[in-house]
């Protein structure tokens, strides 16, 4: 039997300039999303998966990510004088967390790039990417399908998203054909933010991958693309088409709850929506929203 994957990489890097001034001096991944920064919920995840052994992909100025899921002792000090147990816990949540590992990005050269820094610490075996614009709700659970489904084909994964087409060309889209499974679809061809009417289909790649090793070897030699970036989809087209070289490329269709924090719209609407069904919040949050509706007519 194969080995269950247990490592997962997160690229971190980014500058975050749609959230200017607020990233000046903070990483994007570090803004909250009601109590906790939006890169925790995304550990979390990976967690909740069996990801223990996490590797973050940073860059200059991302002190803070280290800092967060590391130990801070003056503060645990000064909770425990106080007796304040419920705080003390939920500072130590993050740093009990996962097996975190950190490694620079250096020259900021696409999300392909990224992931190929990972190599030396993954090794030859599977593994998983979670980008931090996306957080899926937990009562969604989204990589434990596509773990499963890595280890029944042998292939790389990626998790697609039905969006209206006219939104298409902000996603990656897949050409596809069906499989036994409706939920699962096998990808022969990706194309990277396409026209609409250029576009294989409205299904658009998410933030979430489960990756064979070979995807080091056919990133190695992808050249840059758009943005003059290596883009992970153009590794991923080569690995789509020469599937008894790569294990080919499928994808899981996730139908559940998913929050965009890369955008300030939607990461405004993903804080509402997650407060909403919070048991702490969400009782006295969804009657003042109701009267703050209507003071908008």
């Amino acid at each position: 039997m194969s080995k269950r994957i247990t490592k997962a990489v997160i690229p971190a890097a980014g500058l975050g300039t749609r959230f200017l001034p607020a990233t000046k001096a903070m990483p994007k991944e570090m803004l909250p999303v009601v109590d906790r920064p939006a890169i925790q919920y995304v550990v979390e995840e990976a967690v909740a998966a069996g990801l223990h052994d996490v590797l973050m992909i940073t860059g200059r100025n991302k002190n803070a990510l280290e800092n967060h899921f590391d130990r801070m002792f003056e503060l645990e000090v000064l909770l425990k004088e106080k007796g304040d147990r419920t705080k003390l816990a939920k500072v130590n949540e993050s740093t009990d967390l996962a097996d975190m590992h950190y490694v620079r990005q250096g020259d900021p050269r696409g999300l392909g790039h990224a992931i190929l820094r990972a190599k030396m610490h993954v090794g030859r075996e599977p593994f998983a990417v979670l980008l931090g614009d996306d957080i899926i709700d937990e009562r969604d659970p989204l990589l434990d399908k596509m773990i499963d489904e890595q280890e029944k084909r042998n292939t790389s994964v990626v998790a697609l998203l039905e969006v209206e087409p006219s939104q298409i060309h902000l996603y990656g889209a897949a050409a596809v054909e069906k499989t036994d499974d409706p939920d699962v679809v096998r990808i022969t061809g990706l194309v990277e933010k396409p026209d609409e009417a250029d576009a294989p289909s409205n299904l658009a790649i998410i933030g979430r991958y489960v990756l064979r090793p070979e995807v080091f070897d056919v990133l190695e030699h992808t050249e840059p693309g758009k943005g003059d970036e290596i883009q992970l989809t153009d590794a991923l087209q080569e690995m789509a088409v020469t599937p008894e070289e790569t294990g080919g490329v499928y994808g899981v269709i996730f139908r559940g709850r998913r929050y965009d924090t890369g955008d300030r719209l939607d990461y405004i609407k993903a804080i509402i929506q997650l407060a909403v069904d919070r048991e702490d919040l969400g009782p006295d949050l969804r009657p003042w929203l109701r009267d703050f509706i209507h003071t908008l007519d």
